[in-house]
């Protein structure tokens, strides 16, 4: 078996989960870098990657197309294991991910929205074994194995392991180019993620506009559901900045589409429950309250015939 070492430029190995937009840039990334690939998908993706590999179209990486393995599931311990695939295809795709793979130097880091989904990976993997982690990027997979990276930054935060676990997988997925820290604290990074995420997705997803339309047309809400969802994150332990958020907003490219509007528009299940579920229940456990957030999830879920 070959693990994230110390030295950053040593190969690894290395298993992706879902090569959708967010794991099919991830593995042609660190494929590139020098690392072996395992992708784990159903047997029609697999067998295109097998054949074509990956193909990245970004301004940030440039145009490229990087071999990776795959295969329908783990069949062997590997170092690292991304799980990247939508929280609604989650409890399905962990079949390709069978417990017995996941050994003791095996650390799954998950990148899927919500902040949810860590506990229930640690009970199923254990909690020695499951990081935090999130991510910021803009990326579509536009076919099997090709995908388009939109946006100008690809950034990770690590967190809920010991350092001497997380800091070779952050030089590990450092070496392929991806800005990785290590945060200091599990829900200050899991909810600075949400806190930017959920207003994003609801506003693009209700009214059908970009990251343009968010933050001028519809500005009066976005700080209102900036607000609200900072006060949950706050009541749970992770005290943000609501200011930070709106400022990250106005950096974003003015046609910036969140994956929520995405899914909507091609007809696929929205990650509703996971997102604006997910600061729901939180509030209702702390009782804070979320009035907007309220509002707008309910609005999706009519609009759209799904549920949180």
């Amino acid at each position: 078996m070959t693990s994230p070492t110390s030295a950053s430029t040593a190969p690894a190995t290395v298993a992706v989960l879902g090569p959708g937009g967010v794991g099919g840039l991830l593995a042609a990334l660190l494929s590139r870098a020098g690392h072996r690939v395992v992708c784990l998908a159903r047997e029609e993706t697999a067998a295109v990657l097998r054949e074509r590999g990956v193909t990245v179209r970004s301004a940030a990486f440039g145009n490229f197309t990087a071999a990776v393995e795959a295969d329908t599931g783990l069949r062997e311990p590997v170092g690292l294991c991304v799980v990247a695939v939508k929280q609604t295809s989650l409890e399905a795709a962990l079949e390709r991910l069978p417990q017995g793979a996941v050994g003791p130097d095996t650390v799954v880091v998950p990148l899927l929205n919500g902040v949810e989904h860590v506990e229930a990976l640690r009970g199923r993997y254990g909690a020695g074994r499951v990081a935090a982690g999130v991510i910021r990027v803009e990326a579509t997979r536009v076919a099997p194995g090709v995908v388009e990276h939109g946006s100008p930054f690809c950034e990770v935060d690590l967190a809920g392991l010991p350092e001497p676990v997380l800091g070779p997988v952050a030089e590990l997925l450092s070496s392929a180019g991806v800005r990785t820290r290590i945060a200091s604290s599990e829900a200050a990074a899991l909810w600075s993620k949400l806190a930017f995420l959920a207003p994003f997705a609801l506003l693009t997803t209700r009214y059908g506009t970009d990251a343009e339309g968010v933050r001028t047309v519809h500005r009066e809400e976005l700080v209102a559901l900036t607000e609200e969802i900072a006060a949950v994150a706050a009541a749970c332990g992770a005290p943000l900045d609501p200011a930070r958020s709106l400022a990250m907003y106005d950096a974003c490219p003015p046609g910036m589409l969140s994956s929520m509007r995405r899914d909507a528009e091609a007809g696929r299940a929205l990650e509703l429950d996971a997102v604006g579920g997910a600061v729901l229940r939180a509030a209702g456990r702390e009782g804070v309250a979320a009035p907007v957030t309220a509002r707008l999830v309910e609005e999706v879920a009519q609009r759209y015939g799904t549920g949180a």
